[in-house]
């Protein structure tokens, strides 16, 4: 497996009692990488395995630098892994302040680095909150300290397992922002375990899609979306992201275009300064298509493009899942639709067949702002 200075490589295996593990992947070097699957596939073990906190058999490197090597010998102790880890419960000291636990993640550091304690404190506004001992703290402020703390320790990657998971629906919904600024203001690779995939949609880049202990599949996250080989596409909240540039902001009627591969996209509200980029949500189940463009409709995105795959959907050979891509060529951005087979018949679709597809409703997910599910009609 290559390695440079820009990719991460792990590769792992061997029997952990009844459990088998057998790894191998590479990420980048920046942004976050969503290690996703069921409960017991090996998503934690593997975040240990990297942390140094369970020998695993294999090899890690992190760009240049090997930090396990089985073959050569080599294997860093977990005090020499550059590493931040945030665990699912925040773990806070609870004898020190918040300032005093941000602190401990600087003395652990023992260098100086690029995160100053003022750089973190603005970055996930933790001003307020520092003179404030951990248990007069709510689970999201609780969580946004140990993520101070981590990024204080000046890593060189961090390490985030199911950071979530403990919280309510509502604390997520406070604190996916502050997380959303990480992926955006910091150039540091963030590897991210869940068993949502609606986290690692507006969080992700990458996805390692593992299953039983083995990968399934890695790659771009949009990538993999549609791909129907995986079974992302047969899920029942199925989508695909895109990521999109503001073209034109329409004041009069508070409305936003932005410019994805293929097409443009309209979104309420006023979303930003034009050439902002901003992630978009497309539902499999909010799409539709049209042989002809529709006319007198209220759906405001409407967009050419060309089926490229038709699968099965479920058991009961009902309905189908279509991946089509956006542009007159059909060269764009692939987006995923669920139809029924008798619209698939009535309409005689088939692959390479020249469609509209009508998009009942974009959300805007994240980067600047994590606005509501933007329905046009």
């Amino acid at each position: 497996m290559m390695t440079d200075c820009g990719t991460i490589s792990a590769d792992y295996a061997g029997q952990l009692g009844g459990f088998s593990l057998d790894v191998a992947f590479d990420m980048p070097m920046r942004g976050i990488t969503g290690l996703f699957g069921p409960s017991g596939c090996g998503k934690t073990t593997i975040l240990r395995g990297m942390a140094g906190l369970h020998r695993l058999a294999g090899r890690l490197a992190v760009g240049k630098s090997v930090w396990q090597d089985d073959a050569s010998g080599v294997f860093l102790p977990p005090h020499r892994r550059p590493i931040g880890y945030v665990f699912q419960e925040a773990s806070l000291f609870p004898h020190l302040s918040v300032r005093g636990n941000l602190q401990y993640g600087l003395r652990r550091a023992g260098r100086n680095g690029v995160l100053t304690f003022d750089d973190v404190v603005d970055l996930l506004a933790l001003a307020r909150l520092l003179d404030r001992a951990p248990l007069a703290l709510s689970g999201g402020e609780r969580q946004r300290v140990a993520v101070g703390r981590a990024l204080l320790s000046q890593p060189r990657l961090l390490l985030m397992d199911e950071p979530l998971s403990a919280l309510d629906r509502m604390t997520k919904a406070e604190i996916l922002p502050y997380f959303e600024a990480l992926h955006s203001s910091l150039a540091l690779p963030i590897i991210y375990v869940s068993h949502d995939i609606g986290e690692l949609e507006r969080l992700a880049d990458t996805l390692v899609l593992l299953d039983h202990g083995r990968v399934i599949a890695s790659g771009p996250l949009h990538e993999l979306q549609a791909d129907p080989a995986l079974p992302l596409l047969g899920m029942p909240e199925a989508s695909v992201i895109l990521e999109g540039r503001i073209a034109d902001v329409d004041a009069n009627y508070a409305l936003t275009t932005l410019t994805v591969a293929g097409g443009n996209l309209i979104v309420p509200g006023r979303q930003g300064e034009t050439g902002g980029v901003r992630r978009l949500r497309i539902s499999a189940s909010d799409v539709s298509f049209a042989l002809e463009q529709p006319v007198g409709t209220t759906i405001l995105n409407c967009l050419p493009a060309r089926i490229e795959t038709i699968t099965p959907h479920g058991m009961e050979d009902a309905q189908v899942n279509v991946i089509a891509r956006l542009g007159e060529a059909g060269d764009g951005a692939r987006i995923a639709a669920r139809v029924t087979r008798k619209s698939l018949d009535a309409l005689s679709l088939r692959t390479g067949v020249k469609v509209y597809a009508q998009i009942k409703s974009v959300a805007l997910i994240a980067t600047g702002g994590s606005g509501p599910r933007a329905g046009l009609s």
